[in-house]
C-alpha cells in the first residue's frame, strides 16, 4: 500500500483558550490550508475575546526541548513564531532553530497591544533583531509595531515605505507591513522582498469587531503555503488573501462578548485547488 506524507507546519506561540489567537489560531488556519500542524507553547496567557487577565510564563528548557521534539519526529516544512516576551526566550528558540537553517521561517513580530501599550522591552526587541530578524524568511509587523522597530511615527502610506526600507537594513530578508490602521476605506499592505522590490496589496477594510487573531492567522497562512511549496511572493499574497476571507466570512458571526475570532474554515482549500489549476 502506498504511504502519503503531509506537509507539516509549526507554530511556536502563546495559548489563547478563547480559540481565536496565538497557537489556536494557527492550528486552525494550518489545518484549512491543507497542513499538519505541530506546536510549541511559549506562554500560558489567561484570555477570552475582551483581553488578557494574566500570563504564565513557560521554562525556557521547555520550550527549547518542545522545538527539538517536534523535528525528531514530525519535521515541519516552515515555521511560524508569534510573541516572543523575553531576551532568554528569544534565544531558547534561535538557539534550537539554528540547526535547522533551511526551512522556511515566518516572524509575527506581535510588540504593541491594541492600545497602543508596547508588550515587550526594549532589551527584547534588541535581542529580536540582532539574533532572530537574522534566520526569518519574512517578517509580519502592522504599522503599531514598524513604528518601533524602525524608531519612527507610521501614520501614512509615504510613512510605511520609508519604516520598511529602515526595517529592512537592520538585517531582514524580507517585510511584510500591515497597514490595517492606514485611515482609509481601504487594507493597502507593502511587501519588501529580499531582491529589494516592493509590492503592494489592495483589500476592502470591513466594518466589524472580528478581527482577533488575524495577525496570527496572516503569519501561520504564509507558513502554510510556504509548508505546501509556494515561494515567498506567492505565499505572502495567498497568505493575505486567506486572511482576508476569513475576516470577511466571519465579520457578522456573534462569539463572546468583546473582539470575536475571524472563520477560518469558510472553503479555504478551494484557494490552494484554483491555484494548482
Amino acid at each position: 500500500m502506498k504511504t502519503y506524507k503531509y506537509a507539516s507546519a509549526l507554530t511556536i506561540a502563546g495559548f489563547d483558550g478563547s480559540g481565536g489567537a496565538g497557537i489556536q489560531a494557527d492550528i486552525k488556519t494550518f489545518s484549512a490550508l491543507g497542513c499538519y500542524a505541530t506546536s510549541v507553547l511559549t506562554a500560558l496567557p489567561v484570555q477570552n475575546t475582551t483581553g488578557v487577565k494574566n500570563i504564565f510564563p513557560i521554562p525556557y528548557q521547555a520550550v527549547s526541548e518542545q522545538i527539538d521534539s517536534i523535528f525528531e519526529d514530525i519535521f515541519p516544512n516552515a515555521v511560524k513564531i508569534g510573541m516572543v516576551h523575553t531576551p532568554e526566550l528569544v534565544e531558547s528558540i534561535v538557539s534550537a532553530l539554528q540547526k535547522y537553517p533551511k526551512t522556511p521561517l515566518v516572524f509575527d513580530p506581535v510588540m504593541v497591544a491594541t492600545s497602543g501599550h508596547k508588550l515587550i522591552e526594549d532589551q527584547t526587541i534588541e535581542t529580536i533583531i540582532e539574533k532572530l530578524f537574522p534566520l526569518a524568511d519574512v517578517i509580519t509587523p502592522n504599522m503599531d509595531e514598524a513604528a518601533v522597530l524602525a524608531k519612527m511615527k507610521v501614520e501614512n502610506l509615504a510613512d510605511m515605505k520609508k519604516a520598511g526600507e529602515k526595517i529592512m537594513n537592520l538585517g531582514c530578508k524580507s517585510v511584510l507591513m500591515k497597514g490595517g490602521h492606514l485611515r482609509s476605506d481601504k487594507i493597502t499592505s507593502l511587501y519588501f522582498t529580499p531582491d529589494g522590490k516592493v509590492y503592494d496589496y489592495e483589500f476592502e477594510k470591513f466594518n466589524t469587531n472580528n478581527t482577533h487573531g488575524s495577525g496570527c492567522t496572516l503569519s501561520s497562512a504564509i507558513a502554510a503555503y510556504l509548508a505546501t511549496g509556494k515561494n515567498l511572493i506567492e505565499a505572502v499574497k495567498l497568505g493575505q488573501e486567506f486572511a482576508h476571507s476569513a475576516i470577511y466570512h466571519g465579520k457578522n458571526v456573534k462569539t463572546g462578548k468583546g473582539n470575536g475570532p475571524l472563520n477560518h474554515f469558510f472553503n479555504p482549500l478551494k484557494l490552494i485547488k484554483n491555484e494548482l489549476e
